[in-house]
């Protein structure tokens, strides 16, 4: 239905001329009218039938049905000034539909063949309605079956092409890539130890950020940060908690919650009867723990090089969280690190997600962890102007998406998340959260921290997280924002989000009111509450966004919970990092 490659493409100078001038091959209008509509024919045949009238057939020059007109020869029609090839004009009726039973994934092209500038439009239906397949939607809204079929059905008269392509039945294939399903959550936030505790706050409208009160904090321009209200250390064995950073034993403690809420025995693989190597890690991280480095430096500073300890460098090293936890459960397939600045987590997701869906492990704990609530830190970040200030008595100090946003709130904590092959969880039984569906990424090449005001990479990323879980941006039913709260940053991903949507009201919500910036941890612990987002089918609502900016454009989620629609299946979970590092993980609800 497109062009044909012998399709001349010389400019239309429409001019009048009689009947009797028409040739087989012009491009002929039957009035000034249908000139200006760009409604053409080419002529294909001319017949006389008498000494004062002409019959000439008609076809559309991209294409479709034959029709006769019978003209005197002395009438005025007019043609385009330029000539096409009658053989390479496709003969060609588009179908009827009436008895046709459509299917979610069926797709539709649609063809203007009188005009010979159209472009092929494409629609595909999902959730019984049918959207148009473009990055920059349809401004004319969804079409429904009877829209469908009387398109169809008036198609040959009105010069259209119509082609219905129903959804492809594939056979079971014995190799390829393989579904990824979650079958375990486990979380360290500022709002408490576990899963349970952060989905309660995230509900209840809780906030975990709180003022800074340690010796090292005074003078600080900025004393408040978004912290684990418990000492991990004490949670862990004190040997085995002294040879973690504290980055790590968040991570080791989101990783066995995780691991036995997926159904898991307690110590590791081979207490849970599988073979270690089919296992992996991967884990995201900026710096880990910067404290231990500080720490070290302190101690070289005032004691000399006898004070520094042996354990400083591998408890520095930003991969300390993947190799504890490998340690910790035994797992020897593979311990990844991901570094992507804020992005690190969801991308640490999506590259464990590929590592089982192409059969390099079965199981795998994919997540984020970081610990950089300290003072450089916190001096670095308030030098930038980025750091949000308030009372933490008086409500979130960090306002994603709202008019008064004036940057984001430091944190702490780690997500953790159990992915296995859809086979590997069925044939044990497990219970299976969502899909890990697809997940996409892309940089901004804009500025080294600076993110790019015109949302380019994020809508990238949006576009190929969703192409890569096999889906249309009509299955979108919610996305977990990144929204820091910085002005630049909420409204670039903002412009990202409207473009990618077409405009439809998609429910938005943002976690960092209620935790503030976990840094590489965020993507992980937001991933968490993406999966029991769609586990639960209950949507939490933002913290801290009293008056949404009205340059932000969405539909914000505010005030109490809202119930998830069920007219679509995936949910988006975005981090985008320092550097323009932009990840969007997708889940898609399971049966």
């Amino acid at each position: 239905m497109a062009h044909s490659p012998e399709t001349p493409e010389a400019p239309i100078r429409p001019y009048a001329v009689t009947a009797a001038e028409v040739v087989p091959g012009d491009l002929l209008a039957l009035s000034h009218e249908d000139a200006v509509r760009y409604r053409w024919h080419v002529v294909t045949h001319t017949l006389p039938e008498g000494p004062e009238v002409i019959r000439v057939t008609l076809r559309p020059p991209l294409g479709g049905v034959d029709h006769e007109e019978v003209l005197r020869r002395e009438q005025r029609v007019t043609v385009a000034g330029r000539r096409m090839d009658v053989a390479a004009v496709p003969l060609v009726s588009s179908p009827a539909l009436d008895g046709v039973e459509f299917r979610d994934g069926d797709r539709l092209r649609t063809l203007r063949a009188v005009d010979p500038r159209a472009e092929e439009v494409a629609y595909v239906r999902r959730w019984g309605t049918w959207h148009r397949d473009s990055a920059e939607g349809d401004a004319a809204g969804p079409a429904s079956d009877d829209d469908v079929r009387r398109w169809a059905a008036a198609a040959d008269r009105e010069g259209d092409l119509v082609r219905h392509e129903p959804r492809p039945v594939r056979a079971a294939e014995a190799t390829g890539a393989r579904r990824v399903v979650v079958t375990g959550l486990g979380a360290v936030t500022p709002l408490g130890v576990g899963t349970a505790e952060l989905w309660a706050g995230l509900l209840e409208g809780r906030h975990g950020i709180r003022e800074l009160t340690g010796e090292e904090f005074a003078g600080m321009p900025v004393r408040i940060a978004g912290t684990v209200p418990v000492d991990p250390a004490g949670l862990l064995p004190r040997q085995t908690a002294r040879r973690m950073n504290r980055a790590a034993q968040f991570a080791v403690l989101a990783a066995r919650e995780a691991w036995a809420d997926a159904g898991y025995a307690d110590g590791g693989t081979r207490e849970s009867g599988l073979d270690p190597e089919r296992v992996g890690v991967s884990l995201g991280a900026i710096l880990g723990d910067a404290s231990v480095l500080v720490g070290g430096d302190r101690k070289l500073r005032e004691r000399g090089p006898r004070g520094v300890s042996p354990l400083t460098t591998p408890m520095t090293v930003p991969s300390q969280a993947a190799s504890q936890v490998s340690l910790d459960l035994h797992i020897t397939g593979e311990a990844r690190t991901v570094t992507s600045a804020c992005a690190s987590g969801t991308e640490a997701i999506g590259q464990a997600v590929d590592r089982i869906r192409y059969g390099r492990v079965d199981v795998a704990l994919a997540g984020g962890a970081e610990a950089v609530v300290t003072p450089a830190i916190m001096a670095s970040f308030a030098a930038m102007r980025a750091l949000a200030e308030g009372d933490p008595a008086d409500g979130s100090p960090s306002h994603p998406f709202a008019k008064d946003r004036d940057g984001f709130v430091n944190g702490e904590g780690a997500g953790v998340l159990v992915l296995e092959s859809e086979e590997h969880a069925r044939a044990r039984g497990a219970r299976v959260y969502c899909e890990a569906a697809g997940w996409g990424l892309s940089a901004d090449a804009h500025h080294v921290a600076a993110p790019d005001p015109s949302g380019d990479g994020i809508a990238l990323a949006l576009r190929r997280a969703v192409r890569d879980a096999g889906g249309e941006v009509a299955d979108v039913v919610h996305v977990n924002a990144h929204a820091t709260a910085t002005v630049d940053g909420d409204l670039a991903e903002a412009r990202a989000l409207r473009g990618v949507l077409g405009g439809r009201e998609v429910p938005v919500t943002a976690l960092k009111g209620h935790l503030g910036h976990l840094q590489g941890a965020a993507g992980g612990v937001e991933a968490v509450a993406a999966v029991l987002t769609l586990h639960h089918g209950v949507v939490p609502p933002t913290v801290g966004c009293g008056e949404v900016d009205e340059a932000i454009g969405l539909d914000v989620v505010r005030g109490e919970p809202r119930v998830l629609t069920g007219a679509g299946d995936l949910v988006l979970s975005n981090s985008f990092g320092f550097g323009g590092h932009n990840a969007v993980l997708a889940l898609r609800r399971v049966a």
